[in-house]
């Protein structure tokens, strides 16, 4: 049976938090609130906990869990980022986006797209995941909690609750979400390309790549 914790969205409080990267830390999977929509969270070197979120959301190797980073810096020990990707990343970076970029060898190989050796990365500013990440002191390991059958991601803890107590083991309820997830923006190329709309505004990723 998950643990639910009521969370406050701007002023998390320090225990709760302690409690969830305790859990996180021995293997659990969590549900947790985004800037975008609720997400599955679970730690960066759990081979077993990265599974069970495969088997709850039904996907496959190809799919691009993200790695949620506390700031730039520790993006780049994950992620090979160039100047201009940089300034990119920078300045579009507000929860709103996912990046795919070219993985760096500190990534474990079964974290990475089978073909193109990616990996996503994001960095929130949802007060509760920053909390998180600063107590985890790492990354967090991530996917949109949309479930199999579903065209939206869940975005109400009791909901979430309901359908997967079973199959977690926090919850954290910080009130109700979106449903729309992130934008995702594929920075392995040339030119950047939008492979999923999401939250994060195109024209505002027009504007800074035509800067």
């Amino acid at each position: 049976m998950a643990q639910f914790f009521s969370i406050h969205p701007l002023n998390p409080q320090p225990r709760l938090i302690r409690q969830a990267v305790e859990i996180l830390r021995a293997g659990g999977v969590i549900a947790y609130p985004t800037d975008s929509c609720y997400a599955l969270g679970c730690h960066i070197g759990d081979k077993a906990a990265m599974e069970r979120i495969r088997l709850i959301r039904a996907i496959d190797a190809r799919h691009h869990f993200a790695l949620v980073c506390r700031d730039l810096a520790e993006a780049a020990v994950y992620a090979r980022i160039n100047d201009y990707q940089f300034r990119l990343l920078k300045s579009a970076a507000s929860g709103g986006y996912a990046f795919i970029l070219q993985a760096t060898r500190e990534v474990p190989r079964r974290l990475l797209h089978p073909r193109r050796k990616t990996i996503g990365v994001r960095i929130p500013a949802h007060r509760v995941v920053r909390a998180l990440l600063a107590e985890l002191g790492e990354p967090l390991l991530s996917s949109s909690l949309i479930m199999p059958g579903d065209a939206q991601s869940l975005n109400d803890a009791q909901e979430i609750r309901a359908r997967l107590e079973r199959r977690i083991d926090l919850i954290l309820d910080a009130g109700p979400s979106g449903v729309v997830p992130t934008t995702v923006v594929d920075l392995t190329g040339e030119v950047p390309v939008i492979t999923r709309l999401g939250i994060g505004s195109a024209e505002l990723l027009g504007e800074l790549v035509g800067a």
